[in-house]
Parts: structure tokens; sequence; C-alpha cells
């Protein structure tokens, strides 16, 4: 009879109060880490790896780059909040083998302790532990203190993440090293026999492309800033298509319903709410002629970064991660003004936090000019790939695992 009264209180708690509330629980029951565990030279790149997130593809790329590069590592699919005995079982089996692998764990901060709960406790005590960790904002919400205390050291896949953790990365002594998502070497799928047609995407029409996941936030992702170019650029070129590619749309309905209202009546608008195979996703990248990005913060940026990687030229917001790696010579970066943050869903909402609106005439008119002058859009493509493959590379990685004592034949 208490629990429905209890269930109200809680709802009635603001969203920053209850995700600080659940972190410090999971922080007290959670396993506390060794002082300079043994390595050995197997890595266990743990996460949501069965999932279409995009920290569960950087586990996903960061296992396959390994592999690439004849690292010993395994994968392990880790769930916070969501026990499994399958997955408790999987995880007891590959820890038991590998007593002193490194545990890289893609996994935010808050949800850390969890992820440790989730897995043998007793597997778990003398391991070396890495957060790999990726933030949107230039500031940490209070419910990110508590993972520090849990991992060894701090991975982060760009500078702008590096600046955000800093703070308390240097209160609670832990290192931060940048190691951007090795995308270059992850597994390359044929898509010669996906068509256009399975993946939805008519014939004589120059893709332009919009992909993202609303469970990372639908006004951080900025769809409607995006359909506002296309549309503002579709006056004058009608032989383009937006495609947008969205992940998770059945659990969002009302930010769908934001999105289909604007559409409505556009029928150079096409809608994909499927969850694309990795082959089915890198042939999407294949067909599209440009990428759009107008986004008001990345902590990456793997959408743009597989874009370059595919040749594509892209159209993104002039901040945050992507700004590390797209100007002028391989891209078109958009400018914007800092505003502060409006986040309905109230994840990125908290006192003194900015991030940026993009122009979307300028977005509009860089659509316009891309479609204009296919040589341009050739060549800022294939100067896209050549970045994304310098960029992107595992050179940072291995220099990573080498720091925390990983013997590598890289050497």
């Amino acid at each position: 009879m208490l629990i429905k009264p209890l269930h109200r209180l809680w709802r009635l708690l603001p969203p920053s109060s209850r995700r600080y509330f659940l972190a410090r629980l999971g922080a007290y029951l959670a396993p506390s880490i060794t002082f300079n565990p043994p390595t050995a030279s197997t890595v266990i790149i743990a996460g949501e790896v069965s999932r279409a997130s995009g920290l569960g593809e950087g586990a996903r790329v960061m296992h396959q780059a390994l592999q690439k590069n004849n690292i010993s590592s395994r994968l392990l699919d880790v769930i916070p909040y969501s026990f499994s005995w399958d997955r408790y079982t999987k995880a007891t089996q590959i820890l038991s083998e590998y007593p002193h692998a490194p545990l890289i764990l893609h996994i935010n901060s808050p949800q850390i302790p969890y992820a440790l709960l989730a897995l043998p406790r007793n597997l778990v005590k003398n391991r070396r532990v890495i957060g790999y960790w990726a933030w949107e904002l230039e500031i940490l919400p209070k419910d990110w203190m508590v993972g520090f205390q849990f991992v060894h050291e701090i991975w982060v896949p760009s500078q702008f993440v590096a600046n955000a953790v800093q703070k308390w990365a240097k209160y609670y002594n832990k290192p931060v090293r940048v190691i951007p998502h090795p995308i270059a070497d992850r597994v390359v799928y044929p898509v010669s026999h996906i068509c256009r047609k399975s993946l939805g995407l008519p014939k004589g029409k120059l893709i332009i492309l919009v992909s993202f996941n609303l469970s990372s936030s639908f006004a951080r992702k900025n769809p409607l800033g995006a359909i506002l170019a296309f549309l503002k650029a579709n006056k004058h070129d009608r032989g383009i298509c937006l495609v947008l590619k969205i992940s998770y749309s059945e659990h969002y309905c009302i930010d769908m319903d934001k999105i289909m209202n604007v559409i409505q009546g556009h029928d150079a608008i096409i809608v994909n709410r499927n969850i694309l195979s990795s082959a089915e996703n890198q042939a999407l990248f294949h067909y599209a002629d440009i990428v759009l990005s107008l986004h008001r913060s990345e902590g990456f940026g793997l959408v743009a970064a597989e874009a370059m990687l595919s040749g594509k030229p892209v159209i993104s917001t002039n901040w945050s991660a992507t700004s590390e790696f797209i100007d002028e010579s391989c891209g078109i970066p958009v400018p914007y003004k800092l505003v502060p943050v409006k986040d309905s869903r109230e994840v990125y909402q908290f006192s003194n936090a900015y991030w940026a609106e993009p122009d979307c005439d300028i977005a509009a008119q860089a659509i316009h000019k891309l479609v204009a002058d296919s040589d341009y859009r050739f060549a800022l493509g294939s100067a896209a790939c050549k970045r994304a493959y310098k960029q992107f590379n595992s050179q940072s990685l291995i220099k990573g695992l080498s720091a925390i004592g990983v013997v590598t034949d890289m050497e």
C-alpha cells in the first residue's frame, strides 16, 4: 500500500534530483576499486553493445579496431538498471577467464556504479577499470560526480568532453585521455547488394541525410532546425530529398508528433524509423550525397564522422566536438550563437548551461552551394574522407592501452 504514495512523491522530485539520488544510491552499493591492480594484455570492452546508442556503437567500434590491430579483446554487454541472468553468466565466464584484463566501460559516470553492480563483485574488485565517457555540455551535472571514484582513469572521445570532466578529474586525481572513436578501423561491410529502394530512397534525387537517435535528446539533436534549413533550400533546389533516419521513435511520441507536424505536406522529406543493421547503415551513408547535422551540441559526433569516412561532405554546427574535425577544408561549419539550454526532458537543463543555436539560413545556403556545384561537393567529400582516416585511426587507442600497461605488437 505504501508503494503508490512513495512513487507519487518520487515523481514530484525534479528529474535532476532523482538522477542524483539514484547515482548516490548506486555509489553506496557498488564495489570499490583496488589501487594499482595488475594488467594483462587482453582487454575487455563493456557497454550497451546490444543497443543502437552512441556509447553502444563506441564499444562495438573499439572492439572491432582492437581486433583489426591484432590486440586480444572481448566484448561484454552491460546495461545499467537492467539485470539479466544471461548477461551476468556471460560476464562471469569472460571475467573469470581474464582475471587481470582491464575493463573499459563505455558507460557514463552516473551509471558506472550500476554497471559494476551488474557484474560479479569478486571479479571486478582487483581489476583496472576505465570509464569511457561522453558528455555534450561544457559543465557536468552533479550526478556525474559519483563515477570518478569507481574508475582508475577516464577516456573521452574529444577535447570538448575532456575540458568538461577535467575539474572533477583533478579533484579525484584521475587521468583523462582523449581517445577518439577509432571508426577508421571499424568493420566495413559490402553494400552493393543493398539497393536504394530497400532503404526507401528515391531515384534521381540528391539525398540529404539527417540521422539521429531520439533517446539522445530531441532538443540537442535539433531535427527541426535541419528540417527548416532543408525547406529553405528546397525552394530553390527541387531535385533534393531530405531523409530523416530516426532511431527509437516509438518511445518518444511527443517528439515524433512535432516532427511529423512540421513535415506534413512536404513530399521531398522521407522518414525512416527502422533500426538498421551495420551494413544497412553504411549503405545509407553510401547513397547519401550530403549529411546535415545542425546539432546544438555533440560530445563526439559519430554521424558526422561516419559520413566523412564515407566520403560525404558534412554541414555541421561549428561548436562542441564536431568543430575539432570539421572545418572549411573538409566540410561546411555553420556559425551559431550560444543560448541557455532549454531541454523539455531536463537531462541537460541546469543553471549556467549553454549550447549552440545554429544559423539555419546559412545552413540552407550551404545546401544550395553543394547541390549546385558537384565538383565542390565531391572535392569536399574526398577531403573529408582523408581527414577521417587520419583523425579516427587506432593510434590514440593503442597509446592509451600502452599507458595502462597493455603490451601490444604495435609498440
